[in-house]
């Protein structure tokens, strides 16, 4: 999850917006083009977490436990984390469009090559290729929504790319799996190739393409920690992305053990629409109120987590947390891209390959430890282990009213 090496020129200079121009016209988005983005996102989102409701059928045909089939979910965020660095460097001086477009049909090959295939080490490879895909893309899809954008209205923008992740997770995992059942898994992944193959057909006609670096001007990672800002929000983007990883990765033990195992897709199904009233919120208000709105996202999910810390034997109640939840986690992708973009400055596109790559190592490391929590102590550990995590997070949130969540946005 990044912004691309431009970004910075984006918010300092961005191109003309039909209707956006002087003579005091209205600004408007280039809604079908952050459509287009916004599939990338769901694809990129949907391909990593599919499996997950795949394992048994997936185990079976791949003649390995379903604990090894599971691991397809793990290689895939290692990929993106070991590979989105290097790769924001290695392209940095590629076209926009030739990147994204690459990167979509890494996708394609990948998940085509899972779908055909009935040998777990070729999956695990196409697995790790579809991590590489992911990398390039979340390097790209920010940054694009930012600089396809004016400058007031690129929060919006990026909310609304980012909106793809609540639809994979809270629709688009449902909706494969239900696909697989009836299907078989294999289709669900072929389903995804196709949509992939249309999404490259709209971004060639829709998306517009923009310059990379110059030569010269290649990322330095570590210059960028030095940078005021950066590091808060880096630090905040491990903790949290941690934190809520821990539980969401294993809500459905979580619910099985207090009672509403059946009810997993409706919690989920709550869970996802109130992440996609936080996209909007958070798209609306993000420009003036970056600050204000990731204290609130920590609170939101903090209070959620105690709610289900020691009302989960309420069903009830564990439907309001969930809400809670959703409206706390939605916004929170939007928050940190855009906070790393505004705190990097000149080294924005080296930051935002490092909050990919946080984002990831949390994503890999909130599986292992949720599992090691659930041998144990249990899944009554998890919100309580939330709870304890947020606090360093809102520490972090509240202290950098200087940098990296300023007291005033720079440029407003």
């Amino acid at each position: 999850m990044s912004t691309s090496p431009e970004t910075t020129a984006a918010s300092a200079s961005p191109p003309a917006q039909p209707g956006g121009g002087g003579g005091g016209k209205p600004q408007k988005l280039p809604l079908f083009a952050l459509l287009a983005l916004a599939t990338a996102v769901f694809i990129t989102s949907l391909t990593e977490t599919l499996p997950a409701g795949l394992l048994p059928a997936m185990s079976q045909d791949l003649s390995v436990s379903e604990s090894a089939t599971g691991q397809t979910v793990t290689i895939y965020a290692i990929s993106t984390a070991l590979t989105a660095i290097p790769l924001t460097a290695a392209t940095s001086r590629w076209r926009r469009k030739r990147l994204l477009l690459t990167a979509m049909a890494g996708f394609a090959i990948a998940n085509t090559v899972t779908a055909v295939s009935s040998v777990y080490g070729l999956t695990m490879a196409a697995r790790f290729v579809a991590g590489v895909a992911a990398g390039l893309a979340w390097a790209l899809l920010a940054g694009y929504a930012r600089r396809m954008s004016p400058v007031p209205l690129q929060g919006k923008a990026i909310a609304i790319a980012m909106a793809g992740i609540p639809v994979a997770l809270s629709l688009g995992v449902p909706a494969g799996t239900f696909l697989g059942s009836q299907l078989g898994w294999r289709t669900a992944f072929l389903a995804m190739t196709g949509l992939t193959v249309l999404l490259l057909v709209w971004i060639s006609a829709a998306v517009p393409d923009y310059p990379g670096q110059e030569a010269g001007e290649r990322p330095r990672m570590l210059r960028a920690l030095r940078v005021p800002g950066v590091n808060p929000v880096l630090f905040v983007t491990l903790v949290f992305v941690l934190a809520h990883t821990i539980l969401y990765a294993y809500i459905a033990t979580f619910l099985d053990d207090v009672g509403l195992g059946g009810n997993t897709d409706l919690v989920l199904l709550v869970f996802g629409a109130a992440s996609l009233l936080s996209i909007w919120i958070v798209g609306a208000e993000i420009h003036r109120r970056l600050r204000a709105l990731t204290i609130a996202s920590t609170l939101l999910v903090a209070v959620s987590a105690a709610g289900l810390a020691v009302l989960a034997d309420n069903a009830a109640l564990v439907y309001v947390a969930a809400a809670l939840w959703g409206l706390g986690w939605g916004g929170v992708p939007t928050l940190l891209q855009t906070a790393v973009a505004d705190a990097g400055g000149e080294q924005a596109d080296a930051a935002q390959a490092m909050l990919v790559t946080l984002w990831n190592v949390a994503m890999a490391g909130g599986g292992v430890i949720g599992g090691v929590l659930l041998d144990t102590l249990g899944s009554d550990s998890f919100p309580w282990t939330v709870l304890l995590l947020l606090l360093p997070v809102l520490a972090v949130v509240t202290a950098a009213r200087a940098h990296g969540f300023p007291v005033k946005r720079p440029g407003v």
